[in-house]
């Protein structure tokens, strides 16, 4: 079957985004993977479906590289919540479910998103994993947070993927983000995406956790923070004192639309 699609970045986090308001489409686990499988697919960190929602604007289904349900992707929604105004589907403003949960999305400029981001949950600090001093929050999904000095010399591969597997610690494993503090207000972060199992040019939920844990822990004196991604992209982080309110910003554009077959 001939399938459109569009392919969207966010910040470097790319996505292949399927529109399935007006028709549905089923994919299987396989069918995803090599759609998101470089060199030989489109290639792409994930795989975005545009559903109906009976009482929000739309619903996000996100799919990691690896074919399988992937946990909440903040610029996995901002692209998505991009990808609806730009074809019609909402306005400016958004209202999307995704996991249950619902977001709210502003197109606040020229090919930036605005997300209001879910409460986050199960903060952990100062424990060891692999070796590595750790803390842990989820927000929306789960990310391991790493303070180190020489974040370009680091193995984001090797150590990432160790961290990520360690069962005992991470019994559904964990993103592991690799981080500098490089200012009052600003943070430069290397992530390690489960799913993707590989390095990725940025993180939106990673990038949120490395802003809320630096403030958390003191390492930041700023609720609004600027992230920089390994794209060489900023997103904005701001939240309130209690870290109740919760947005993500950024970049989010279309990179060129096309049709694939899948079999």
């Amino acid at each position: 079957m001939q399938v459109n699609f569009s392919k969207m970045s966010g910040a470097g986090n790319d996505f292949i985004v399927i529109d399935t308001t007006q028709c549905a489409l089923s994919l299987t686990e396989s069918q995803i993977h090599t759609l998101c499988t470089r060199r030989t697919g489109i290639g792409a960190d994930g795989l975005i479906l545009v559903e109906p929602s009976e009482t929000l604007d739309f619903s996000m289904r996100y799919y990691n590289a690896d074919g399988k349900p992937g946990s909440m992707c903040g610029n996995g929604g901002r692209c998505a919540a991009y990808f609806a105004w730009t074809t019609g589907i909402t306005g400016e403003t958004a209202s999307f479910q995704a996991n249950g949960d619902r977001y709210d999305a502003w197109v606040t400029g020229p090919e930036r998103v605005k997300l209001k981001m879910t409460v986050p949950e199960d903060f952990r600090n100062n424990f060891y994993a692999n070796g590595f001093s750790c803390h842990f929050v989820n927000t929306g999904s789960p990310h391991t947070v790493i303070y180190i000095a020489g974040l370009d010399t680091i193995n984001v591969q090797d150590a990432g993927q160790t961290i990520r597997n360690n069962s005992e610690l991470f019994p559904e494993g964990t993103n592991v983000n690799f981080l500098e503090v490089t200012g009052p207000e600003s943070l430069s972060v290397r992530t390690y995406e489960r799913g993707v199992e590989a390095e990725t040019l940025a993180c939106g939920t990673g990038a949120v956790a490395a802003a809320l844990m630096s403030y958390r822990l003191g390492k930041l004196s700023s609720t609004s923070v600027k992230v920089t991604v390994r794209s060489g992209d900023t997103l904005e982080v701001d939240f309130s004192d209690d870290m109740r309110e919760v947005f993500l910003s950024g970049p989010a554009k279309v990179v060129y639309t096309g049709t694939v077959n899948v079999s």
